[in-house]
């Protein structure tokens, strides 16, 4: 491409495993003009759909892939360009990227390295990403794992040091969560910066990881730079009880889809794939009875037991903290947004329980936001 005025769209990497995606759906069309952040096109991977947002302005002058598509990572599959660049140029470029996907060679790279750290005789997995700038700590909900911050490791890890952790009785990690409360989870965060040599780290936490990583930074302010908090539990007694004891006993893929489905404000993100790795880690010796010791700490009858603005209020002015609520959450209501002390405030209109998933440009934006304020 020798025109340097035209800009490639190209396949994302989402999560450090992904090697190819496909091409499900054009949202934009040829000769459309685009903004940042507006949708191009819709991709699904074996993990999970997500939709391709523009990460720059200007005309979308060629679409290169095709729906039904598999593109390599990094492959162009668009161009954009102001109207002053010829057809020649375009034509030409489009026909090397035509050439790299139709050779179909994955991009290179394997499954990444998973580490562990042992945490009062626990085994915690986890896997890092980016090679310079401060430590950044990524902490999965209530029956995730770290393959949730698949949209968002990857992009963060180009200016960061970036880990996803598996908590206690999730992922690959042990299944022991002993009595199941938030301090054991806090321990494994705590205990993950310890095996890396973080002395401190910008913590984000989702939903029962948020109220996770509150805790940590509550036990140890001096070491956390940063809380970010992505629909956390433990900030109102509402709380979808229904969803997390269907999770907790499903067992078949009737059974879990409907309830996945709940996470999202747009259930086709939901994938088969998805379902399937949800089965096959909830099959895992000490799995079921993980997630049932958990609902203990979550649950009081149908109301939340936890309390994550008393840890959130005692950091107050101390750390920087954000919270990112989408406003169609129909796990834990957007307006508990309003509890958490001292915070910047994020609703995203539109988004489930899972905006990490389903905006993750602006999470990512959010997230930056309050590193730049540590």
């Amino acid at each position: 491409m020798t025109d340097e005025r035209i800009v490639a769209v190209t396949m994302p990497k989402w999560g450090l495993s992904m090697r190819l995606g496909k091409i499900t759906g054009w949202i934009a069309a040829e000769g459309d003009d685009v903004s940042v952040g507006d949708e191009l096109a819709d991709i699904e991977t074996d993990k999970i759909a997500g939709t391709l947002e523009a990460a720059g302005a200007g005309t979308l002058r060629r679409i290169i892939a095709r729906v039904g598509e598999e593109v390599p990572v990094s492959g162009t599959i668009a161009l954009i360009a102001p109207a002053e660049v010829s057809d020649d140029a375009l034509d030409a470029a489009a026909r090397e990227a035509r050439e790299v996907i139709e050779a179909g060679v994955p991009a290179a790279g394997g499954e990444p390295t998973v580490e562990t750290a042992d945490v009062g005789g626990r085994k915690v997995s986890y896997v890092g990403a980016g090679e310079d700038g401060d430590v950044v700590l990524l902490v999965h909900g209530y029956g995730g794992d770290r393959n949730s911050w698949l949209f968002l490791q990857e992009p963060l890890a180009a200016r960061h040091r970036v880990y996803a952790l598996d908590l206690p009785g999730h992922g690959t990690s042990t299944k022991d969560v002993g009595d199941g409360s938030v301090g054991i989870l806090a321990d494994a965060i705590l205990g993950v910066l310890d095996a890396i040599g973080a002395e401190r780290a910008h913590l984000v936490g989702h939903s029962l990881g948020g109220a996770a990583a509150a805790a940590a930074t509550a036990r140890d302010p001096r070491r956390i730079s940063s809380l970010t908090l992505i629909a956390p539990a433990g900030f109102g007694p509402e709380i979808n009880a229904g969803y997390l004891r269907g999770f907790a006993g499903a067992q078949a893929r009737r059974e879990l889809k409907p309830l996945i489905g709940q996470l999202f404000a747009d259930e086709s993100l939901v994938t088969r794939k998805l379902i399937e790795d949800l089965l096959a880690y909830k099959r895992l010796d000490g799995a079921s009875a993980a997630l049932h010791a958990l609902l203990g700490t979550l649950l009081d009858g149908d109301t939340q037991r936890l309390d994550s603005a008393a840890a959130v209020a005692a950091i107050a002015g101390a750390v920087p903290v954000t919270v990112v609520w989408g406003t169609a959450d129909r796990i834990l209501p957007a307006a508990q947004a309003g509890s958490v002390a001292g915070a910047v405030r994020h609703l995203l209109d539109g988004a489930g329980h899972m905006p990490h998933m389903e905006r993750p440009a602006e999470v990512q934006a959010a997230i930056e936001q309050t590193i730049a304020r540590a």
